[in-house]
């Protein structure tokens, strides 16, 4: 990994990507889905993550946060990683029973045995390439990208219809995902 791509500031605001290996389109499953959100909102609650945007795609998840608590923000991205990799790979053994599925779950094995510390399954790449974000116009510049994200890959026509977003929160509603109040209550984000 590149140094450009490290968590350099315990305490700084981040733009970090977790990516399905190969590019899969494992996040095709409402089911799969809450799992992330419910791993999200576990790690705000009980971590001391704070997310400022956020967004599901099918195979790759966009975020912005930092640590208020004691947790590294690295410490916070692997522990969300392990815990949805596992619970998204049981899954699929559980509930799905095709040659996707199967075709998904190889892949899985066979990235898993290119690392060392993998046991089986690898379901995410091992980068996050977290970009630390200093200004408000480069934050805002990201939490665009992040709500435009759907748009540009045709799901919607507007940022605040795709419901695996925090589009919807800064448009006025609530999304699933708990997000920061003090950013949201800022005016200086629009």
């Amino acid at each position: 990994m590149s140094r450009a791509y490290k968590f350099k500031n315990p305490k700084g605001l981040y733009f970090a990507t977790f990516t399905v290996v190969r590019w899969l389109h494992v996040l095709n499953s409402t089911t799969r889905v809450k799992i992330i959100v419910d791993s999200l909102n576990y790690s705000v609650r009980e971590k001391g993550m704070e997310i400022i945007a956020w967004v599901i795609m099918i195979n790759h998840v966009h975020v912005i946060f930092r640590s208020v608590g004691d947790y590294l923000p690295q410490n916070l991205l692997g522990s969300i990683k392990r815990h949805t990799s596992r619970r998204i790979v049981e899954n699929l053994l559980e509930n799905e029973n095709n040659i996707y599925r199967d075709i998904m779950l190889n892949s899985f094995i066979e990235e898993g045995k290119k690392s060392s510390n993998v046991k089986t399954y690898q379901l995410w790449q091992h980068h996050n390439k977290p970009i630390e974000l200093w200004s408000k116009s480069v934050i805002n510049r990201y939490i665009n990208y992040i709500h435009f994200n759907p748009v540009k890959a045709g799901l919607v026509e507007r940022p605040e219809d795709y419901e695996y977003s925090s589009a919807i929160d800064y448009a006025g509603g609530k999304g699933m995902v708990i997000l920061s109040h003090n950013w949201l209550s800022h005016d200086s984000h629009d």
